[in-house]
């Protein structure tokens, strides 16, 4: 096994190496032509040319790899689409044989989505990055590279506009925050560019930002733009779900499953996928919790700012949108019945309808809800269902319609314009929610503890479960596991040693250690999970990357504990 693990780190080592020669090239990073260059081996490039002092070597590959990226995903929306098209799926029919041609219509689509990709991005193999180099970019440590770069390079408007695009993703990073500052100061740069913002969030929140300021048409102009582009954008994300998907509760097994049991596996965490768009949608790089209410929100924002402007058939259209989220909301209802009087003696007021597109979204939603409760209860799995449209975000009007320049009639309906709560876009985690357990103490919040997001808790685990857990530790703990095999991942005077969950269940499996002792580790990682989405409150559910059970040696003093 060491030597296995040995020629892997030499493979990698010569990847790394290979790639830092072509980004030192006159050329630059990496061809442009077919087929695409994976983005993983251009960051390491990069990464590797930086480290070696060649910041424009560096500088080339990161955005390379940054473009790269892109580029592999609107090549799979754009084979995925045109697949769609070309190859409808058959409804099953009756009768022997009755499902073939929907099986050879699947077989099909198959086939054409390969030879797409492959035209384009070559084999499939070559695109499937590492889970950690993933997270890089999710959280957008390309740009933090590159800023440093460009600082080197002194190209000082690139550099501030990768920092503020890493910032964007990472608000706690102090030294980022300063070095924008710094940029402002030495080049007079005020406004500076977000290069993975979100087109459809971005026109959202200025068209918020015009709706305070009291210019209704122009946010009618932004909010309008922003469901454009959301609900394309939630289209491109269904149709991103659709790729491959990781069975890990599986991976400790010999998993062998029926052609049913093997569909539905995938098909329901493809289903899981589709149906958390709406939170991916609502939630802002950086943060954890997406907007509250989003979509709603738009048609509440706009059907104020159309009755503002004089656009009584869009004012009814929109807050008839709203309440199909949201049929109780009483202030939107008064709103909608004072429109109609409004229009009474111009048009029938019944025939303006609610947006299809609104429709449609919430009966999918609605549909796919359905499908993963019905698919928890008859496949053994636990789902709960996550209040994707919670009322806590509404509009927030600080001002009211002067009576001096109001068209509503002294008695009857008035068009409501209550004060509601304010949306929270940017609002640290809640916390103080339910331990779930009764033998859990409370002990320190995140002020007592002196920092964000932090609870500590006692009796989580109990002291023969944490004797047990120590028992599998001595079993299976290899030096560096979890730290990309350093020992001394921090400092030289520590030693530290860990398993994950999967680990276990591996050795349970094989008989190292008890499957029981195993299952152990893993129930007690879902239970503090469990406890930490309901203490801090969240509305959507939480995943961990993984859990580590670490043993940290310093000095003579031997720590153990599960590492979240």
């Amino acid at each position: 096994m060491a030597t296995g693990g040995s020629r892997r780190g030499g493979a990698l080592l010569l990847v790394v190496l290979l790639q830092h020669a072509a980004c030192q090239a006159a050329g630059g990073c990496g061809g442009e032509g077919s087929p695409l260059e994976p983005f993983d081996s251009l960051y390491a490039g990069g990464v590797e040319a930086y480290y070696g002092g060649d910041f424009a070597a560096a500088a080339r590959c990161l955005e390379r790899a940054l473009s790269s990226r892109r580029e592999l995903r609107e090549a799979r929306l754009r084979c995925r689409r045109s697949c769609r098209g070309q190859v409808r799926l058959e409804e099953l029919g009756s009768g022997p044989g009755g499902e073939l041609p929907f099986w050879g219509a699947l077989l099909r689509r198959a086939g054409c989505l390969r030879s797409c990709e492959e035209a384009r991005l070559g084999a499939a193999s070559r695109h499937r990055a590492a889970e950690e180099v993933q997270a890089d970019f999710q959280r957008r440590v390309p740009y933090s590279y590159l800023q440093r770069a460009y600082i080197q390079l002194n190209q000082l408007e690139e550099a501030a506009n990768a920092a503020h695009t890493f910032f964007m993703a990472n608000p706690e990073h102090m030294e980022i925050q300063q070095d924008i500052e710094n940029y402002k100061t030495t080049s007079g740069k005020v406004s500076l560019i977000d290069r993975e913002a979100k087109p459809h969030m971005e026109d959202y929140s200025a068209g918020v930002r015009h709706y305070d300021r009291e210019e209704y048409g122009l946010a009618i102009d932004f909010l309008e733009r922003a469901l454009v582009r959301y609900y394309s954008e939630d289209e491109d994300c269904q149709i991103m779900c659709e790729g491959p998907q990781s069975f890990e509760e599986h991976e400790y097994l010999d998993y062998k499953a029926s052609l049913y049991e093997a569909v539905a596996d995938h098909y329901m965490q493809v289903l899981a996928c589709k149906h958390d768009c709406v939170r991916e949608l609502a939630t802002r790089s950086g943060r954890i919790s997406p907007i509250e209410n989003f979509l709603p929100l738009h048609y509440d924002y706009l059907q104020f700012a159309y009755y503002r402007v004089g656009n009584y058939v869009k004012a009814l259209e929109c807050a008839r949108s709203y309440l199909l989220f949201h049929p109780d909301d009483e202030d939107v209802l008064e709103n909608a019945s004072y429109y109609e009087g409004l229009l009474e003696g111009t048009m029938d007021p019944g025939t303006i309808k609610p947006r299809k597109e609104a429709k449609a979204l919430l009966r999918r939603h609605k549909l796919e809800s359905h499908l993963l409760q019905v698919a928890a209860a008859g496949l053994g799995f636990t789902y709960t269902e996550p209040n994707y449209w919670k009322r806590y975000g509404a509009r927030q009007d600080e001002h009211s319609v002067p009576s001096s320049i109001s068209n509503e009639p002294e008695e009857g309906p008035r068009l409501s314009l209550a004060k509601k709560p304010t949306p929270k876009p940017d609002r640290e985690l809640k916390e103080g929610g339910p331990l779930l357990y009764s033998d859990v103490k409370f002990v320190y919040n995140s002020q007592q503890l002196n920092g964000t997001q932090r609870v500590l808790l006692d009796n989580v685990i109990s002291e023969e479960q944490c004797r047990e857990l120590h028992r599998v530790a001595s079993g299976i703990m290899l030096a560096g596991d979890g730290y990309r095999g350093k020992t001394s991942p921090h400092t030289p005077n520590e030693r530290f040693e860990g398993a994950t969950v999967l680990k276990a269940l591996k050795y349970g499996y094989e008989g190292r250690v008890p499957l029981k002792s195993a299952r152990l580790f893993y129930d007690i990682s879902e239970k503090a999970r469990r406890i930490v989405e309901s203490y801090f409150m969240l509305n959507s559910t939480l995943y961990f990357s993984y859990t580590h059970l670490v043993c940290r040696t310093a000095l003579s003093a031997l720590h153990l504990s599960p590492q979240q």
